[in-house]
């Protein structure tokens, strides 16, 4: 892959100051979709990017029959940064850490991981569930982008949002399974969150807060849903003592080196913006 265009790096690093109106949105709701954060000519360019890389690191070979439902809800690959500079450039995007840190309201943000997330075409749902459970940080300033490389019809299976739901507790033990899916399901209805669905336009961007319930449903098109995302937390963020397998599985993967108490500081964990 030949270096980032002048153009696209210019347009990643570009300045935006979120406004009063769209933090008191965030706070809210927990979420919030952004349009138009990038031209289609940049979308199109991360597509190439980040596709080209996915096909060369994808190793899932059970068909998405065989499946279960974790596995038929999407291919999922992380750290595409580590691999190519190109992909580098862009999980490195200062215009997107700065919408992190100013809906946040923090001091800046450190890279958690990135992942990128194809729905296969006739791929299943992704059941409800909260991104955090998974996570080994002693904080809840913690964020999502959720990038779709291409518009994204509800047809393709784009992400639910239940507003306002990260301040629930209950569910939060739950791993993504139908298991997380039944339950929460029955206690998002029984607490009456309104659930926010809609297809995404090309640029358009979403953040969520890492214990903000979600899903998405099934990919009924016969294209692939291609969507990057990074994950972000308050730079000044201090690992915790893991609750589960799956925190000390995050911990030994994405933040090697951390020590319990302290800053997560390593060198999968960069700072990427930090506000003036």
């Amino acid at each position: 892959m030949n270096a980032t265009p002048e153009s696209v790096k210019a347009a990643l690093d570009v300045n935006y100051s979120v406004t009063p109106a769209q933090v008191n949105y965030f706070n809210e709701n927990g979420f919030i979709k952004i349009k138009n954060i990038f031209e289609p000519a940049v979308i199109d360019y991360m597509n190439i990017v980040i596709s080209k890389e996915v096909d060369r690191l994808n190793n899932q070979q059970i068909p998405l029959e065989e499946r279960d439902t974790y596995g038929k809800a999407f291919l999922q690959i992380m750290n595409l940064w580590m691999h190519t500079s190109a992909v580098k450039d862009i999980v490195f995007s200062k215009k997107i850490a700065q919408i992190a840190t100013g809906l946040m309201q923090t001091a800046g943000v450190r890279l958690y991981h990135d992942q990128a997330l194809f729905k296969e075409p006739k791929g299943g749902h992704t059941p409800w569930h909260a991104d955090q459970y998974y996570w080994p940080l002693a904080t809840e300033n913690t964020v999502t982008a959720w990038i779709p490389l291409q518009a994204t019809p509800l047809n393709y299976g784009p992400l639910e949002f239940s507003a306002g739901s990260n301040k629930l507790t209950a569910g939060r033990d739950k791993q993504i399974s139908d298991e997380s899916q039944a339950f929460l399901e029955a206690e998002l209805k029984r607490n009456a969150f309104n659930h926010v669905v809609e297809p995404f336009d090309v640029g358009e961007i979403s953040f969520h807060r890492g214990w903000l319930y979600h899903r998405a449903g099934p990919n009924v098109s016969g294209n692939m849903r291609k969507v990057m995302t990074m994950i972000y937390m308050d730079k000044d963020t201090v690992l915790k003592t893991p609750e589960n397998h799956n925190q000390q599985a995050d911990w030994d993967t994405w933040c090697p080196g951390a020590t319990v108490g302290e800053i997560v500081n390593t060198p999968l964990n960069p700072v990427l913006y930090e506000a003036v």
